[in-house]
């Protein structure tokens, strides 16, 4: 029962995140955001902790709660969205040059024996995905310095999943023609 929350809490806080924020910042002080985030890595830290990185994930993470619960800072809770792309940029960058990559690690779960072909593939797959995640970073980044609070929300909230959702449906696309093509 607890990896299943683990699973399911740590992605859904992340997805509906931006809209508590926009909602509940007049009515819930930033340090109750602080300890409900903390309590829910530290509910994944056990699998969090067996990944490579996840250490420093798990502190950065936690770092930045404690730093929201003693500051009470309104404005740091935009930052977290910022903090996880940067932790997937990162996650995926250190697979390109320690290897293998995120998309092939990924891959081979499916199709162990890939080919030359496939593992090039995958590879700059890992790329784009990589800057992706700059991208998206930048961007939350950037309507968390310039923008208002609905701005942040509205891109946050809805327009990067809906540009993760169009990258993962145009790969997925891709990758079928090209097997196609290879067969």
């Amino acid at each position: 029962m607890r990896g299943l929350i683990a699973k399911i809490a740590l992605p859904l806080a992340g997805v509906l995140y931006p809209f508590v924020v926009y909602f509940g910042t007049e009515k819930v002080a930033p340090p109750i955001f602080a300890l409900v985030l903390g309590a829910i890595w530290l509910i994944r830290a056990p699998s969090l902790l067996r990944q490579p990185g996840g250490r420093w994930m798990m502190g950065i993470a936690l770092l930045y709660c404690v730093l929201l619960v003693f500051t009470g800072e309104a404005m740091l809770l935009r930052w977290y969205p910022v903090l996880l792309n940067a932790f997937l940029l990162a996650a995926f960058g250190w697979s390109l040059i320690y290897g293998p990559p995120f998309v092939e690690r990924f891959a081979r779960l499916r199709e162990p024996n890939l080919p030359p072909a496939a593992v090039r593939y995958t590879r700059a797959v890992t790329w784009v995905w990589v800057g992706f995640f700059a991208f998206n970073g930048g961007m939350s980044a950037a309507l968390t310095l310039w923008a208002p609070l609905s701005w942040w929300t509205l891109y946050n909230g809805m327009i990067s999943y809906a540009l993760l959702g169009l990258l993962f449906g145009g790969e997925w696309i891709l990758r079928q023609r090209l097997r196609r093509s290879f067969a």
